[in-house]
């Protein structure tokens, strides 16, 4: 009987007494929760026997004494409540609580060769006491680290800078002494969690380390009185340089509003205005609110110009009616597209007909002289590559993993159907992935392949295609665009999803891109968890797990041989099944 028993709950009543060593005869337990009881006395040794255990949960009870070297036999256990000493051999311990008993001792070093602990590690309420080990600083992955109420003493160690994932810090009520160490997680950190420490200066702390009526009193005020004095020069200096740079920025201004009036006045002219050869509106609803002939000059205006990509400069064009439109001026054009006009018309029309949300589509075009325009739906939210990339709008915003699943999965269904319908991309990447109200994504430039050179349609390209670092490294000798090649340029995207890194940094060294860096981290000693957004990954278990799962598939999808990347339906099928779960 006892040995079927797998779980087995009895927190949150009045249970007293010692814990019983028979509990080692439930030799299939998995789960053993008696926190807060009254029970009291050792932890029994015995409770090492139960090799299957995943989760012992005691807190909030009276025991005391040392915790059992038995219990490190559970090396198969991912989050327990007790720690021994030897707990450096639980390699796979993602949190770990000893809060709210009577436990003593020190805080053993080992702790750190749990590279894996993630969320928490909570020795909070106990009797432990010595010194902080600054093995701790190890922990890199950690985001809550909590030794309050103890008997903790000696300075905080600076090797605790070492814990990059940390969010939440609480040292308050023991015996540590000397300056706070300077680290944004600390700085940032309520007072209260250092308040209870005599000892303790420095910042947050609103004390700093000198003593005020000790012997060095008289050089602390020298310094502070040297410290107000620079203020005050400073501030000076700071209002004069302001007020300069503002006088300078309204004579630029009053430049370029007299450049821009001159401007205006000689696009009004017939004759600077040119010929449209031609255009049309292919979506019916919108032809009344629609002016070509505005769209063109918008297109003359710099101060227009939305971003350049690399086969076309996309620019915003408000219509008298009010309509704001996207409008694309397709890169090296030529007198080709004149004579295959009809071609190029005929190709519009199709691709304006297509039926998917996460496409977008042209709804008009306009074509002079040896230039031809695009005309799109205006989308607010700029593109992928800002959001992740740029932060001049919302310094302080950036998308959370369900918005990136989302926005990845959405791109996926795109070009699934694009493969789907024979249409091979030409430039998947993050700033031709665009973004409504909603931040649902649309993939743009969807024409490139078929107006490049009408001639050709999709089988192939004069030069390599696609933008720098979304290259599949195979069409630098094939010179054809495949839809394996897509489906490289979305692993890509999807590797900027999940790092927040862009696809050519210096810190890759030279000549590494994001998927060599990636692909090339168990050879730098990283695991997989380094590579993801610690910003993200760092928020929740659930995230992190379903972010690991997601860098599998961009881990498929650039995959250097062609023939073993997964069709984008496949790619689909697994994004979507991340979400579901």
């Amino acid at each position: 009987m006892l040995a079927a028993l797998h779980t087995l709950r009895a927190d949150n009543n009045n249970l007293s007494g010692e814990i019983v060593p028979e509990f080692s005869q439930c030799s299939n337990l998995t789960l053993l929760n008696l926190a807060s009881n009254g029970f009291t006395g050792v932890i029994p040794p015995e409770l090492g026997q139960l090799i299957n255990l995943q989760e012992l949960i005691l807190y909030e009870n009276s025991l005391f004494g040392e915790i059992p070297k038995s219990i490190s036999c559970m090396q198969e256990s991912e989050q327990a409540d007790l720690i021994p000493h030897e707990i450096g051999n639980c390699m796979k311990l993602l949190q770990l609580h000893i809060g709210s008993n009577y436990l003593t001792g020190s805080i053993p070093p080992e702790i750190c060769h749990i590279r894996n602990l993630h969320i928490a590690l909570n020795l909070s309420f106990n009797h432990l006491h010595g010194s902080l080990p600054p093995e701790l600083g190890k922990l890199d992955k950690l985001v809550s680290f909590d030794v309050s109420n103890n008997q903790l003493s000696g300075t905080i160690p600076s090797a605790l800078k070492g814990m990059l994932s940390l969010i939440e810090v609480n040292f308050s009520n023991n015996l540590l002494t000397g300056p706070v160490p300077s680290f944004v997680p600390f700085q940032k950190s309520p007072n209260s969690s250092f308040f209870g420490n005599k000892g303790l200066c420095g910042e947050p702390l609103s004390f700093s380390c000198g003593n005020a009526n000790g012997p060095d009193s008289k050089n602390y005020r020298h310094r502070v009185s040297y410290r107000i004095i620079l203020a005050v020069v400073g501030s000076g200096l700071a209002v004069f340089i302001s007020v300069t740079v503002v006088v300078l920025l309204f004579m630029m201004r009053e430049r370029q509003e007299k450049a821009s009036k001159s401007a205006d006045v000689a696009d009004s002219g017939a004759s600077s205005q040119p010929s449209i050869i031609a255009g049309n509106v292919l979506v019916e609803n919108l032809r009344q609110a629609i002016d070509l002939d505005a769209v063109v000059k918008a297109t003359m205006k710099d101060s227009n110009m939305i971003y350049c990509g690399t086969f076309s400069t996309v620019y915003k064009a408000v219509m008298p009616s009010g309509l704001i439109l996207s409008v694309k001026r397709l890169k090296s054009m030529d007198r080709t597209i004149i004579h295959h006009q009809n071609k190029m018309i005929r190709e519009l029309e199709k691709l304006s007909k297509l039926c998917h949300d996460n496409l977008v589509r042209p709804i008009g075009f306009v074509i002079y002289e040896d230039v031809a325009l695009l005309l799109h739906n205006y989308l607010p939210n700029g593109t992928l590559a800002q959001l992740l990339h740029e932060s001049t709008k919302q310094p302080d915003y950036r998308p959370d993993w369900p918005t990136r699943l989302s926005i990845a999965i959405g791109v996926a269904e795109g070009l699934a159907f694009l493969h789907h319908v024979a249409i091979i991309h030409l430039d998947i990447s993050s700033g031709n992935v665009l973004l409504d109200a909603d931040f649902k994504p649309l993939l743009g430039e969807i024409e490139i392949s078929k107006l490049l050179d009408p001639s050709k349609g999709t089988a192939s390209i004069s030069a390599v295609a696609g933008s720098f670092g979304y290259i599949p490294p195979e069409y630098a000798y094939t010179m054809q665009v495949t839809a394996p090649g897509n489906v490289y340029s979305y692993g890509v995207v999807l590797l900027e999803i999940l790092t927040t890194r862009l696809p050519v940094e210096e810190d890759f060294g030279e000549g590494v891109d994001l998927v060599k860096w990636v692909h090339g981290a168990p050879a730098r000693g990283e695991t997989p968890e380094q590579i993801l957004d610690a910003r993200l990954s760092t928020v929740s278990f659930g995230w992190r797990k379903e972010m690991l799962t997601a860098l599998k598939v961009a881990l498929l999808c650039t995959d250097s041989t062609p023939a073993k990347r997964p069709k984008m339906k496949k790619v689909v099928e697994m994004l979507q099944e991340i979400k579901q779960n």
